[in-house]
């Protein structure tokens, strides 16, 4: 028998989880995302920008969703385009979109366990991975209902125990606190500061006040362009009393689009 050498066993490492290089994506035949850069490694990165930014459009292309116009985009070392094989790619990504589908009969356990067989995961692994993925969630004492019966705020649950139950190695979360009462966004913040310890998570939301409280950088995007990334601290920064917005990121926010719109108007 043979001995595994620790650097066979390490897990694989890469430059950056994402790298995109002047990345266009097309939304239909609108231009969604136009010439972004953005390098993202472990940790949480909070998604702002106004609708119609192009963040959606950029979180189903890193979810291979759709392919990309342009540019270049890597992901887990691995090159994203329209000749790519994605499906090893898939296994490490874990994505709950704004609005996801499911069979309304499926128990939340049969709804979990089968988004963990599209991800081809092994089999062994599917029932202690579903069932910590649910328990992560706090809907153990739901497990059992069909999710026809679950509240819109337990639908957001039950959709991110299929995001994350792969321990996905990028996680992609577009409007995830839709629906969670304040005690159920508390727990979801130090839920994604746990997973960020060792995956790269992105997250696209309007709420700032989630951005600052889970993130470690933010990315505010505008008109399918990149306007900034930083700490939030930086982001916070940015703003004074004058500006509007109800705490210091929002202000901070507010007065950063408000000078990159006055400068490309020029």
């Amino acid at each position: 028998m043979r001995t595994v050498s620790a650097a066979e066993s390490a897990p694989t490492t890469y430059p950056w989880a994402v790298h995109a290089q002047e990345l266009r994506v097309k939304a239909g035949r609108h231009l969604a995302v136009d010439g972004l850069d953005l390098a993202l490694d472990t940790g949480v990165h909070g998604l702002l920008g106004p609708n119609g930014a192009g963040k959606t459009t950029l979180m189903r292309a890193l979810a291979t969703v759709i392919r990309p116009a342009g540019g270049r985009l890597t992901m887990l070392g691995e090159t994203v385009d329209g000749r790519a094989d994605l499906r090893r790619l898939r296994r490490g990504l874990g994505y709950l979109p704004q609005q996801f589908g499911f069979y309304p009969r499926f128990t939340v356990r049969e709804f979990v366990e089968y988004m963990a067989w599209l991800k081809e995961m092994p089999k062994a692994e599917i029932p202690g991975a579903v069932q910590r993925s649910i328990d992560r969630v706090g809907l153990a004492a739901k497990a059992g209902a069909r999710m026809k019966t679950l509240s819109g705020g337990m639908l957001r649950r039950a959709g991110i125990a299929q995001a994350i139950v792969n321990d996905p190695a990028v996680l992609l979360l577009d409007e995830p606190t839709v629906g969670l009462d304040p005690e159920q966004r508390l727990d979801f913040r130090e839920l994604l500061r746990d997973i960020g310890v060792d995956s790269c998570v992105l997250v696209s939301t309007h709420l700032v006040e989630d951005v600052v409280a889970a993130c470690s950088d933010v990315i505010v995007m505008n008109e399918g362009g990149l306007v900034h990334q930083g700490a939030v601290d930086t982001l916070i920064a940015q703003g004074g009393e004058g500006d509007a917005g109800d705490s210091p990121a929002e202000r901070g926010y507010s007065a950063l689009l408000r000078r990159h719109r006055s400068a490309v108007a020029r």
